[in-house]
């Protein structure tokens, strides 16, 4: 099974953090426009994991998703790491974020992605919040150590029922591949723009799922610039010395001018769904519960 999905924040990033440019909305759109396009084309859905902000603020491309059919869920309010909040400022968080998105669309949101997969062994108290403000299924395990999240003793590359202080919640874990020692995600952000499209596919065929996640931004083909200090600093809450930031910016541009050829091809040859329809497929029953 594959599961296609995207994250949609870039809208209120520009606005919030890097200047509000005109030009830039209308990339955006041009390239989600391409997206749905594609999708409609050969028949396909996606779950879009949007930032509540982006239905307040930019409420047109929330409705624009959802009106071709595909699912549209949460990735947080304001694109802020889960891992730095306490647990009242992500209760909030998340009941904004959930609030607004159904009042966009008018429709319940059932399925959940962390900002940069920051949810790890020190914040699996998430999970409860989830589930109070009714979100049923979650993508926010990155089962792998990574910059800015990672929950590398998770144990599991397939989806599971997470069980914590009397609740569970359905989970789909992101899919990492072995590579001298050390795992790796294949399937989407910088990663499916690094590795070339014949080792995606021949580690897709390998396994029995598969989740592909990308942004809007992985797929423009223009180059960003380093970030200043207070840029970086500023969104990423951490010390914006040269070294981290030129890492950003070289795992930000790496293969970007190749990307949408890739995800083109890579649709198109690959059957994929969304994770509601991919929920009414899988034998709940037989699957394993992770216990945290």
């Amino acid at each position: 099974m594959n599961i296609l999905t995207f994250d949609i924040e870039e809208w209120y990033l520009e606005k919030t953090f890097n200047g509000d440019r005109k030009d830039k909305y209308t990339e955006y759109d041009a390239y989600l426009d391409k997206i749905l396009l594609l999708l409609n084309e050969i028949g396909k859905r996606a779950t879009f994991f949007c930032v509540g902000k982006m239905a307040t603020e930019f409420p047109d491309v929330i409705k624009k998703i959802a009106n071709q059919g595909h699912e549209i869920g949460c990735h947080s309010n304001f694109h802020a790491w889960l891992n730095k909040m306490t647990k009242e400022e992500a209760r909030q968080d998340t009941r904004e974020a959930v609030d607004s998105l159904e009042q966009c669309v008018g429709s319940k949101i059932k399925s959940y992605r962390a900002p940069a997969f920051s949810i790890g062994e020190n914040n699996k108290w998430l999970f409860e919040i989830f589930a109070e403000c009714g979100i049923e299924r979650d993508s926010s395990i990155f089962p792998a150590t990574r910059d800015f999240g990672g929950f590398s003793s998770f144990g599991y590359k397939e989806p599971v029922w997470i069980s914590y202080n009397g609740i569970q919640i359905k989970e789909y874990p992101i899919c990492t591949a072995k590579l001298l020692g050390k795992e790796f995600a294949y399937s989407g952000g910088g990663y499916f723009r690094f590795f070339p499209l014949w080792f995606i596919k021949k580690e897709m065929k390998m396994s029995n799922y598969s989740i592909c996640y990308f942004h809007i931004g992985d797929l423009l083909p223009d180059i960003n610039g380093i970030m200043s200090r207070k840029e970086y600093e500023e969104y990423f809450k951490e010390d914006g010395s040269m070294i981290n930031r030129y890492k950003r910016y070289i795992k930000s541009n790496l293969g970007k001018k190749r990307a949408w050829n890739k995800l083109e091809k890579m649709v198109i040859t690959n059957d994929f769904f969304n994770l509601d329809e991919i929920d009414k497929i899988i034998d709940w029953k037989k699957c394993p519960i992770k216990v945290l």
